[in-house]
């Protein structure tokens, strides 16, 4: 891949089979899965956002979202956001900017719009998108949704209760906004965590395959102390591992939603992630207490 891309709105109904193919290639093996082209087309055209990366004439990424509704409690006024239910990058062109584009572009559009913020859900043992969308992007998650979907059949997602991550992108924020800079600030990396003894709520095992493994138990904070951050471990590579130890990845989901369910009730929210390259990945999510933390 060497040819840089465009990006641009798609509102025609001839764009969208490119649309749908892209989703088949992304989510394998479910066609109930794939929004078709006309429910794309009628939502854009009700104030949806379908934005398209193009090499040349060939759409290798897309990003989609709609308008909503949301509000603290049952009695208070209503404030319009938008949901970004599906972000496609095509396998020839990840992990080389397309997907972080996208979302800038959606963040520039959705503010357009007079609207200043945005959700989306993603599996949060997902690390590649766990660093794009939370050490990015900068949003930032205190909601955990189980088995959101029900059971899922495409290639990507089947053999794991659809567990998510619904994450908060304050468009207008001082965070996102640095992070969206051309000049964003330098990443912290695990070192600093480490060296400033954040603690590590669920370290992994390495079993004889060299496959991380969940501990046997956690080791969470007391309501009487509650440090200022937190690491929570996931694994770095959760198709791998579930291609060869589905018992292994299944135990994976279930500590960590345990772990995130608690967290998030003693006031914690996840505000970035890091992981260690090399033959000894690891990933961690780093959790802050409190809003005031950002």
């Amino acid at each position: 891949m060497s040819k840089a891309w465009t990006i641009k709105i798609l509102e025609r109904i001839d764009e969208m089979p490119a649309v749908e193919e892209l989703q088949r290639q992304t989510w394998q093996g479910n066609e109930t899965e794939i929004l078709p082209g006309a429910f794309l087309l009628a939502s854009v055209h009700a104030g949806g956002l379908l934005l398209g990366a193009y090499v040349e004439e060939r759409l290798v990424g897309f990003a989609y979202s709609f308008p909503g509704i949301e509000a603290d409690s049952p009695t208070d006024k209503p404030r319009l956001k938008h949901h970004s239910h599906m972000l496609a990058v095509h396998p020839d062109y990840r992990s080389h900017g397309v997907g972080f584009a996208l979302k800038r572009a959606q963040w520039q559009m959705v503010r357009r719009q007079g609207i200043g913020h945005i959700t989306w859900t993603y599996d949060p043992l997902l690390s590649r998108n766990a660093w794009l969308n939370i050490t990015r992007l900068g949003t930032v998650c205190s909601t955990y949704l189980v088995n959101y979907y029900g059971e899922m059949q495409d290639e990507l997602n089947a053999g794991l209760p659809s567990d998510r991550f619904e994450v908060d992108w304050w468009l207008n924020s001082k965070r996102v906004n640095l992070r969206l800079s051309r000049r964003r600030r330098g990443a912290l990396d695990l070192a600093h965590y480490l060296a400033a003894e954040t603690p590590i709520v669920n370290p992994s095992r390495v079993n004889a395959d060299g496959w991380p493994e969940p501990p046997e138990e956690a080791e969470m904070p007391t309501e009487s102390v509650l440090p200022n951050l937190l690491l929570v471990e996931i694994p770095a590579d959760l198709n791998g591992l579930k291609a060869v130890h589905p018992e292994t990845a299944l135990g994976w989901r279930l500590t960590t939603r345990s772990i995130f369910q608690e967290l998030f009730r003693q006031g914690y929210l996840v505000t970035d992630f890091v992981h260690l390259p090399g033959l000894q990945q690891r990933s961690f999510y780093v959790l802050s207490h409190g809003e005031a933390t950002l």
